[in-house]
């Protein structure tokens, strides 16, 4: 039995309107915090000189120039494609798992990025020296990548993928990545301990313009394939059997679906670090305002994940100026509590 409201109920006139003004107003409060990102920070720009800065005027002043499109521009737009990406591949999985507690780490990305990227902190930096930080972003992206691989060759038997399966190999394999970590870290100095600390509980300090195209690419592509899920997703609500007989491909859809959630999630931890609770609480909070079809629900969450991103990025870079506050901390702290709360809320609909 699921714990999702079905999508497969047709939209009332008070669910249209809400998605006309919804999404937009998603967009527009995206904007918004977008500029107030781009203006705050250690040196505050006045918001009325963004348009010459933006288009180079010659009358912007030159340090907010390289400010701006140095390091805060690429920040912005790098925030902007992790939040939606961990957002989105929330939705994603809450739909195919049929369960709103369900969160990108069940497919190991997490675990198996955050693996790579020890090793290559600690073995790394012991045979190649400091230069082996460099290709960090890589070998977590790589090491998501192999342990999704692991998980669905794992759960997949006969050309059929068992969710159930997964869930519990996730876990497992999440467990061991872990303790592989923990003996890394035994290993390690003080200073690689520091940089691993740092990158486990998330930042995005190293935003750049190389980093964000490079990830960009793989957010985009990954994004793009919303549209051939959504149906999809909306008909596996009812159950696989009712799914395959309404003609959809269950097959199919759960392999789309694991190597979008691969892709956005092994990106974003990539470039970012682990990030929590964003792909989790998002979708959750939606499906309390919105239709949960997911062709409303997927765009929307990434709106809204890059809004929660952004604001928790400014707090981060903010709250201990010039010093600067691991984003996971925050998304921590605003996550945890609504975790709690989802929590408990279901407690209360399967007790009655």
């Amino acid at each position: 039995m699921t714990l999702l409201a079905s999508p497969w109920r047709k939209l009332t006139g008070q669910q249209r309107e809400q998605h006309r003004i919804l999404i937009p107003a998603l967009a527009l409060t995206l904007i918004f915090f977008a500029i107030i990102s781009i203006a705050t920070g250690a040196v505050n720009i006045d918001v009325a000189s963004l348009p010459g800065i933006l288009f180079r005027s010659d009358h912007a002043s030159a340090r907010d120039t390289v400010i701006v499109w140095s390091v805060r521009l690429p920040r912005t737009l790098l925030a902007i494609l992790v939040g939606a990406a961990l957002a989105a591949s929330g939705a994603i999985l809450q739909g195919l798992f049929r369960n709103p507690l369900a969160d990108p780490g069940l497919v190991g990305v997490s675990s198996g990025s955050v693996l790579a990227a020890v090793c290559t902190i600690v073995l790394g930096q012991n045979l190649f020296g400091a230069n082996a930080t460099q290709f960090l972003p890589l070998a977590a992206f790589i090491g998501g990548l192999l342990s999704t691989i692991l998980l669905y060759t794992i759960a997949t038997r006969n050309g059929r993928t068992y969710t159930a399966t997964m869930l519990l190999a996730g876990i497992a394999i999440s467990a061991i990545a872990m303790a592989v970590t923990g003996v890394l870290i035994f290993m390690s100095t003080e200073q690689q301990l520091r940089e691993f600390t740092f990158w486990s509980l998330g930042s995005l300090a190293g935003a750049t313009w190389a980093k964000t195209a490079s990830v960009a690419l793989f957010i985009l592509i990954a994004l793009g394939l919303w549209p051939i899920l959504a149906r999809g997703l909306d008909r596996l609500a009812l159950g696989e059997a009712e799914a395959g007989h309404m003609g959809v491909n269950v097959q199919v859809l759960k392999r789309v679906a694991i190597v979008a959630t691969a892709l956005l999630t092994g990106a974003a931890v990539a470039v970012s670090g682990a990030i929590g609770f964003i792909g989790l609480v998002v979708p959750h909070l939606l499906r309390l305002v919105m239709s949960p079809r997911h062709r409303f629900l997927v765009p929307a969450a990434a709106l809204l994940g890059a809004i929660l991103l952004l604001v928790a990025d400014m707090i981060a870079r903010t709250i201990v100026a010039p010093a600067e506050l691991p984003i996971g901390i925050v998304t921590a702290c605003i996550g945890g509590p609504i975790f709690l709360w989802m929590l408990l809320t279901n407690i209360r609909k399967l007790e009655s």
